[in-house]
């Protein structure tokens, strides 16, 4: 599922720009590389959807092979991350699947 603007462009809250790295010790130039390596799994995060804002939840590597799961949102055709953190067992059992598979 492919559901980016072209571009990607990434919007980062200033509530948010800071919380992930310390909270997780995730950068934002990390999170921002899941978005273009492969796997890149994304599904729709139906339980914190809102009929305004529509979410999605991601599962991914960084460029150093860092598994993270993502939290963002799509804003006026930019990518917004809500939170970002390391995979945790059951999401590094579905990731190794997706990398077996692909």
């Amino acid at each position: 599922m492919r559901i980016f603007p072209q571009p990607i462009i990434f919007e980062w809250d200033k509530g948010n720009i800071k919380k992930n790295y310390e909270k997780h010790s995730v950068t934002n130039q990390e999170a921002e590389e899941l978005f273009s390596n492969e796997p890149f799994m994304i599904s729709e995060d139906t339980k914190h959807s809102t009929k305004k804002e529509q979410r999605f939840q991601a599962l991914g590597k960084t460029k150093s092979g860092r598994k993270l799961f993502l939290s963002f949102t799509i804003r006026t055709d930019k990518i917004r991350v809500i939170s970002v953190r390391d995979i945790n067992r059951k999401e590094e059992v579905i990731y190794e699947t997706i990398e077996k598979n692909s």
